[in-house]
């Protein structure tokens, strides 16, 4: 099922998925994280959180129209593959496009590129390092 959940939701699953447990929860909040028309959505089963993303007002350079950004995207280890990331994603489209989103953008791990193309995503940049994290690629997808 999922749910519009709050800022401080997201935190413990950010944590032991994209930063492997090595941070404090609070240590993975995003600067926008808390703004008006930042959205973050989860995936449960049963009552258990086991997939999140974020979505945050922000432009992409060189892009037209209302943006959003995907960020934090985590599914737990043991919930992978079963579409629920790809659920949450579709969810988060449909919503965009009522609230007259024209593109959806994100800095994509490498071990998430196939994900996010299967998804409709576009790559719209080469491949940089995030210090830290690891090699990303910017990709983009339209919605309206």
């Amino acid at each position: 099922m999922i749910k519009f959940i709050s800022a401080k939701d997201v935190l413990p699953l950010r944590n032991q998925v994209l930063r492997e447990g090595k941070l404090q929860d609070h240590e993975c909040a995003l600067p926008l994280d808390e703004e008006q028309e930042s959205f973050h959505l989860g995936y449960f089963v049963a009552d258990e959180l086991v997939s999140i993303a974020t979505f945050h007002i922000v432009s992409k350079e060189g892009f037209t129209g209302l943006g959003y950004q995907l960020r934090g995207m985590a599914t737990h280890a043991t919930f992978r593959g079963k579409g629920y990331g790809n659920m949450l994603i579709n969810f988060a489209i449909v919503y965009l496009r009522g609230k007259k989103a024209n593109y959806l953008w994100c800095n994509a791990r490498k071990v998430a590129y196939k994900f996010y193309e299967g998804l409709g995503f576009e790559f719209i940049s080469d491949e940089f390092e995030i210090t830290g994290i690891g090699p990303h690629k910017c990709m983009y997808l339209k919605i309206q």
